[in-house]
């Protein structure tokens, strides 16, 4: 992702939360993982930009949108991503998240089904319940990366990382609170979509997908949990076909027989 000249904040309760905007027609919002920047979605957005209007937002303490006072939460991303919604947007939107921000964008559908039309969950889970054993752990060492990352975007000193870190690590231990039951009032036609070798649980994501009133469920062969970034042809083909076509009537249909 390139900045450009639309690169911009809005000042929402208690952040002001800087987004990118390309693209034109209906709304989508795009989501990105956690302790990482919108440019994480550089092999996607430009697919969809195509046929959508995107807008990017990054989290507190994410890229160039500050921290703020307090822990973080799923809860809280959602509450913020809800009031950009609202503010910037003014209406529904399809929505598409990935790992961090599919959870988020998963509490956004349950607490908001008004403002979502379609959902995207990349490599997300319903609770921590979905992650495969040792994925969820506290950061013992700060990586390169994302010292690099966090100096060249964020607003916030350099000395404020640790303290980002330590959130963004309490909330991966505490996780999401949604249960499997709790999908049944996202109404949205949803796509789970996850890599056959990711850090989601095969099982957990097709309890996921069962779940959903209107689910689908996508799994790309030969991919982790970088799927969009190892496979982006093939995911952006399946992503964009997903939030721009009609469901196709099937033959020999079982489950939504």
């Amino acid at each position: 992702m390139q900045t450009t000249a639309k690169d911009k904040y809005v000042k929402l309760n208690s952040i002001s939360m800087w987004y990118d905007e390309q693209g034109s027609g209906e709304p989508l919002v795009m989501l990105h993982p956690g302790g990482v920047d919108a440019t994480a979605l550089g092999p996607n957005w430009p697919a969809l930009a195509a046929n959508f209007h995107v807008y990017m937002p990054e989290q507190r303490g994410h890229g160039h949108t500050p921290d703020a006072e307090g822990p973080y939460s799923f809860e809280v991303m959602a509450d913020d991503t809800i009031h950009f919604i609202e503010q910037v947007i003014g209406g529904p939107v399809r929505l598409f998240g990935v790992s961090d921000g599919a959870i988020v964008a998963l509490h956004v559908a349950h607490q908001r089904p008004d403002l979502v039309q379609r959902l995207v969950c990349a490599a997300g889970v319903v609770n921590n319940t979905g992650w495969a054993p040792g994925v969820i752990v506290p950061t013992e060492e700060i990586p390169g990366w994302l010292i690099a990352s966090y100096k060249k975007f964020s607003p916030d000193p350099i000395e404020h990382l640790p303290v980002v870190v330590k959130k963004l690590d309490d909330m991966h231990m505490q996780g999401s609170k949604l249960t499997i039951q709790d999908l049944g009032k996202i109404t949205c036609r949803t796509l789970v979509i996850i890599g056959d070798d990711d850090e989601v649980i095969l099982e957990h994501a097709i309890d996921f997908y069962r779940a959903l009133p209107l689910g689908e469920l996508c799994i790309i062969p030969g991919t982790s949990h970088g799927l969009l970034v190892e496979k982006p042809d093939l995911c952006n083909k399946i992503l964009v076909d997903f939030m721009t076509l009609d469901p196709i009537q099937t033959y020999a249909p079982i489950r939504r027989a």
